[in-house]
């Protein structure tokens, strides 16, 4: 959708929201380790994050690359920066003529830098001059297609004569077409404040968005700040010399005054605001967490899972659980289908998923990855070590499984302790959830679907077991009537006590609309996901080492011999999930008390 319709709804509401700009890495690893970030940065629902673009269009294709990634795999809204510098009219439509058959809908016009080793911009003689020239011609060349912010100045921009002059040129990039203007870093709230009142009194009335730097870095921030010509409060100037040479000290300080300026500027009117990352996370994140900005992050999505923002999965409402800790793969493997399920899977079950080694997944640099993953794995040489990897997954020591694209989701924390419990006796778990009982949809942890509405979910859990404790578990199943199962091997013996059919698992009832079921257990999409389950063992994992140490060993007999399965707990309401585990005999229940049940209890204590 276009931003400004986000940042309309955000005032309306009379809610702040924050977006994050980035910029393209110069290496491949540096690529990876973005991906990695934004992955993170998602689950706190930005309203938009945008991508920067090289003078004369230098990285236009890497950023082209990342706006469509950000899109289908990260569900993230989008916007592309597009420069004017050293680049011709004719470059600069089929820039947009390939923005827009991504489906990238809105675009940051700039007039640009001037090109690395130049003083001064120079127009070329077949490009525009002024941000106010791509602003009209994006407008007469594509009409409506894109949202279109500009850049604004709060202290003025430095080629103008005086900040009167430069609010004259906002006010022709306003004219021209513009739908929202964010402004260049500051750090005098004052400065922003007096530079809306101007663009007001000049009759500029769209929303201006305050772009903040969060201080990272005292070289970086004298940096960037000498670049930009940025005034800097003495006061700024001053606390910041006191703790120049201690990083920590200037992160630490570089949070707390952005965080004070966030709510001087809320106070002011601000809508929103806009966050230069720098590629960087930690300080905007701590930022955003101060401001109360990611408290309702689970309010702000329709469905459990973000929604890619690509037109053509618009009205995707379903999917299976299975690839809920993988979803950039599932919607890789799913993109080329002709329709998407819309209310209950239904006959969308039986269209092809891609083949593995059909389709590409950004996280397939894992040579980029190798270091850190031998970090967090270690080179197991017993099957105890494999536990012991997926135990520390569980307490967040590590922060990423081959079926677990992040780290260990904060509802499946809820049940932490019984997860490492199994885990330490073989069951090597790989997604689960927690029962509800008519949750607020506003819950932080378990909410989606927005405010007013109840959620309910049955408990489900997915792992992998040896052949032996396989048999323990079928034979415990007999005494769980309202659990159901699907158990299968790399080989195909598949086994289940129901038939081929769809079951809810996560639904939700709201004001005026049929019931939403957005996450269901299915037997195809079982069988496809085997498939990719199980080559993970291999192809993520035992590849990391030499062929001829002992840990591919460990490994490779896991993805030969031993079993995925899935359980449903049907009864949602006070059923227990893991009294199959306790039958068997990999559960003490003794030692644990966050069973599914107790997630219900909790609720009905807050």
């Amino acid at each position: 959708m276009k931003i400004i319709d986000k940042i309309n709804q955000s005032i309306v509401e009379n809610k702040p929201f924050f977006s994050l700009e980035f910029f393209p890495p110069k290496t491949k690893a540096g690529i990876q380790n973005l991906y990695d970030r934004l992955e993170r940065m998602a689950r706190l629902e930005p309203a938009f994050v945008d991508f920067t673009w090289g003078a004369g269009g230098s990285t236009s294709q890497l950023t082209l690359e990342l706006c469509q990634s950000a899109q289908k795999y990260f569900a993230l809204e989008v916007m592309m920066h597009l420069t004017c510098t050293n680049i011709s009219e004719a470059e600069i439509r089929s820039a947009l003529n390939s923005a827009r058959d991504a489906g990238i809908k809105n675009i940051l016009a700039l007039r640009g830098d001037p090109p690395v080793g130049s003083e001064r911009w120079v127009k070329r003689d077949d490009g525009f001059a002024f941000g106010a020239d791509l602003t009209g011609f994006i407008r007469t060349e594509f009409d409506d297609w894109f949202g279109v912010g500009v850049a604004g100045y709060p202290g003025g921009h430095p080629e103008s004569a005086s900040l009167e002059s430069d609010i004259a040129h906002q006010k022709s990039k306003v004219d021209a077409g513009a739908d929202f203007i964010i402004t260049q870093l500051f750090y005098d709230v004052e400065e922003y404040i007096q530079y809306v009142r101007l663009c007001r009194k000049a009759g500029i009335e769209c929303p201006v968005i305050p772009g903040l730097l969060p201080i990272t870095n005292y070289q970086r921030f004298k940096k960037f700040t000498d670049f930009c010509q940025t005034k800097i409060p003495r006061e700024i100037s001053d606390q910041l010399e006191l703790v120049k040479n201690d990083d920590a000290a200037v992160r630490a300080f570089g949070i707390d005054l952005c965080v004070k300026m966030c709510r001087e500027l809320r106070d002011a009117g601000a809508p929103g605001f806009h966050f230069y990352t720098l590629n960087l996370e930690d300080s905007v994140k701590a930022i955003v967490g101060e401001l109360g900005l990611i408290d309702n992050a689970s309010s702000r999505r329709a469905l459990p899972w973000r929604q890619p923002t690509v037109p053509e999965r618009n009205n995707e409402t379903v999917r299976p659980i299975f690839w809920s800790n993988r979803p950039q793969s599932y919607l890789a493997r799913t993109e080329a289908w002709d329709s998407y399920p819309n209310g209950r899977w239904g006959d969308s079950s039986s269209p092809a998923f891609g083949n593995l080694n059909d389709y590409h997944l950004i996280r397939s640099g894992l040579g980029q990855q190798k270091d850190k993953r031998l970090a967090e794995w270690g080179e197991p040489q017993t099957f105890e070590d494999i536990c012991n990897v997926f135990v520390d997954f569980c307490y967040g020591k590590i922060t990423h499984l081959p079926w677990c694209e992040g780290s260990i989701r904060p509802e499946s924390k809820r049940i932490e302790t019984t997860l490492v419990e199994l885990n330490r006796h073989g069951v090597l778990t790989i997604n689960s959830q927690p029962q509800l009982n008519g949750v607020d949809s506003a819950d932080p942890v378990y909410g989606w679907g927005g405010t007013g509405g109840l959620v309910y979910q049955k408990a489900y859990v997915e792992f992998f077991v040896s052949p032996a404790d396989w048999g323990m578990i079928e034979s415990a199943l007999k005494l769980c009537p309202t659990v159901s199962w699907h158990a299968v091997n790399n080989a195909g013996d598949s086994s289940s006590n129901i038939q081929e059919g769809v079951n809810a698992v996560t639904w939700g009832v709201f004001p005026g609309k049929e019931v939403i079921q957005p996450t269901v257990v299915d037997s195809v999409s079982f069988e496809i996901w085997k498939a990719e389950a199980f080559s993970l063992w291999k192809a993520e994992w035992a590849q990391l080492y030499p062929e001829d140490s002992k840990s591919p060993v460990i490994l490779n007999t896991i993805a030969d011999e031993w079993y995925l399965v899935n359980l449903v707990e049907n009864n949602y309401i006070n059923g227990d999930i893991f009294k199959v585990f306790e039958a068997a005999g990999l559960l003490i229940k003794s030692r644990v008390r966050d069973s599914a049940q107790s997630v219900n209890e909790d609720m009905l204590n807050i």
